[in-house]
């Protein structure tokens, strides 16, 4: 304790922090770094693999994709009449004659050369594996310069021998031409695994560990033989089910071969980044935005909401509201089929999209990727781009409806980490060092009677983001706490950057609060640190912190034991987790 007294934060960080890797995961992307860094990497959480199977799919799960039904457009449609009230902008089919009044610009230098790099286009993935540098490279090169250019023979012959890329990780998988013999996987989508009749268990948990090993490979420099000297630390959503938290530990302590792990919850973990004892959490993500309040540092399982929307759906609703208008350029845009749109839009919604009464326009550069072909730009005027973050507060506006959740049948976990389980018999899994992921209900079988929920199921609410934050502080209990919390609200994920969103938040909550309790005053906290990496950064100090270290699993424990049934220790929930660090912290 003396020396906890004595020392410099930044040296007690780069200290405990240099062996320590914090992997934050999300549906969309993935950040992971040593947790003596400032800042991690954030990197799309998808991986391309070579494929020759006919016929070519170009991302693994697009069969799955649903169609928007009749009912779902007329709702959208009341939808978007009834922000436009609140906004004060004209409905969605009433027509302006263009000189009627002067049009209100939200921001009109979109096509400033000042911000060009919003309007950069992306280019195509090279595919090709790079050709090494040789002596006859090098003599073809000498040749060029003496004005002896090579022949067709040779550069046809050259192109014959490139040789694809087997794996192809990040945005640069995402980039990838739909013409190119490549299938994109997403081995986690709306908070879950994204497992699937087209994508079976041991294709999703091979694909999180190809992707996690490229990036502690090829971005932290981390081979797998030095990676016993390091130590994980597990930051995930709480939107996953024992059993997915269970099989991401065999990944990082088998597979990576971490000496140690320890699992914490993106909640606790946003607590304190922020240096936060007691807060209410709002995690807007790509696809899921989940809430869960913490009152001195420990989680409230009761006040736990998830919401199956997030950043992606505001970035589809933004490109149907410029259809709708007629404002997008007449170009084939498909952010299912060409994941390279979906970069493009969310570009276009970060750069643009705010929230404010009045109608927002913004002149601005959309890109055309067309199979194979150099990007294309169009010069247009995007209008009520304020409509689309309000989703967030009326989601029938958003319709997420692409990809329906994963068959909840796989989720039943006989084994569960908040109970004992030791006095009943269950199959069992084969032995966990043989590298295959065989399970209880696997193939076709589990989807015979899909959809079914489990006797636990984690509750997705059909509600507003105000209504949810609401239910969630009002399920505490008590009015001291529900008070405190009410003034201590975080914003955190991508979408926690939108322009205008903490006072409609403050104020939509507000109003949401029924009129017989007796609270008065709502507040949303800034955040101290960007707030995409705010859980990750409470993670690193939440593992530098952790002296005692009682609650992280070693390696050689859970490839013997696992989760074994009757065995004297057991792996808890994080609920569980998360008070061991607390007995240090609070002392």
């Amino acid at each position: 304790m003396d020396y906890l007294k004595t020392v410099v934060p930044s040296q007690l960080i780069s200290e405990r922090g240099s062996n320590l890797v914090v992997i934050n995961i999300g549906s969309a992307n993935i950040r992971i770094g040593l947790a003596q860094q400032d800042t991690p990497f954030n990197i799309p959480h998808c991986v391309a693999r070579r494929t020759s199977q006919l016929p070519k799919r170009n991302v693994k799960d697009q069969m799955l994709n649903s169609q928007v039904t009749t009912a779902q457009h007329v709702e959208r449609e009341r939808a978007y009449d009834t922000i436009a009230s609140l906004l004060k902008i004209p409905f969605l089919d009433e027509e302006v004659a263009n000189n009627s009044f002067p049009r209100k610009m939200g921001r009109v230098d979109g096509y400033n050369p000042q911000n060009n790099r919003k309007d950069i286009a992306f280019s195509w993935t090279d595919v090709y594996e790079k050709e090494p540098t040789s002596s006859l490279a090098s003599g073809s090169g000498m040749n060029e310069s003496l004005g002896q250019p090579e022949s067709t023979d040779t550069k046809e012959f050259k192109s014959n021998e490139r040789k694809f890329r087997e794996f192809i990780y990040g945005e640069e998988a995402l980039r990838i031409s739909p013409t190119e013999p490549y299938c994109l996987h997403r081995p986690i989508r709306r908070g879950h695994f994204n497992v699937s009749q087209h994508y079976p268990v041991q294709q999703v948990l091979e694909d999180l560990y190809a992707i996690w090993d490229w990036i502690l490979t090829d971005k932290l420099h981390i081979p797998l033989s030095e990676r016993n000297l390091y130590s994980a630390i597990l930051v995930v959503p709480e939107t996953f089910d024992n059993r997915e938290i269970k099989e991401m530990l065999s990944i990082v302590l088998r597979d990576l071969r971490f000496s140690s792990a320890v699992v914490h919850q993106e909640g606790l973990a946003a607590v304190f980044g922020n240096g936060l004892s007691t807060a209410c959490i709002v995690n807007m993500g790509a696809q899921v935005t989940s809430i869960i309040c913490l009152e001195d540092g420990v989680a409230l399982p009761i006040s736990e909401k998830t919401l199956p929307f997030g950043g992606e759906d505001i970035s589809r609703c933004l490109l149907w509201t410029q259809r709708h208008h007629q404002t997008w350029p007449q170009i084939r845009t498909d952010i299912l089929m060409k994941p390279m749109d979906l970069i493009m839009l969310n570009k276009l919604k970060e750069s643009y999209c705010e929230i404010k009464e009045g109608e927002v326009d913004a002149v601005a550069v959309v890109h055309s990727y067309e199979d194979g072909m150099p990007a294309g730009s169009h010069k247009t005027r995007l209008t009520a781009l304020n409509v689309s973050p309000m989703g967030l507060f009326y989601p029938k506006l958003l319709v997420p409806d692409v990809y329906p959740p994963p068959p909840r049948s796989w989720y039943n976990d006989y084994e569960d980490m908040l109970e004992d389980t030791w006095h009943t018999e269950f199959p069992r899994r084969s032995d966990m060092s043989d590298g295959l992921y065989p399970s209880i209900n696997v193939g076709l079988s589990m989807w015979d009677s899909y959809p079914v929920l489990p006797n636990k199921p984690k509750k997705e609410e059909k509600v507003g983001l105000a209504e949810a934050i609401t239910s969630s502080i009002l399920a505490t209990g008590r009015i001291d706490l529900q008070r405190k919390l009410f003034c201590s609200i975080q914003l955190i994920g991508g979408v926690a950057l939108t322009g205008g969103l903490i006072p409609v938040v403050e104020e939509r909550v507000l109003h949401a609060i029924p009129s017989n309790e007796a609270i008065d005053m709502v507040e949303v906290l800034q955040s101290r640190t960007n707030p995409t990496f705010v859980s990750w950064k409470g993670g690193a100090i939440l593992g530098i912190l952790d002296f005692g270290r009682e609650a992280w699993i070693h390696r050689e424990d859970w490839i013997r034991n696992g989760i074994h049934i009757g065995s004297g220790r057991k792996y808890k929930d994080s609920y569980f987790l998360q008070a061991q660090p607390m007995c240090y912290i609070n002392s």
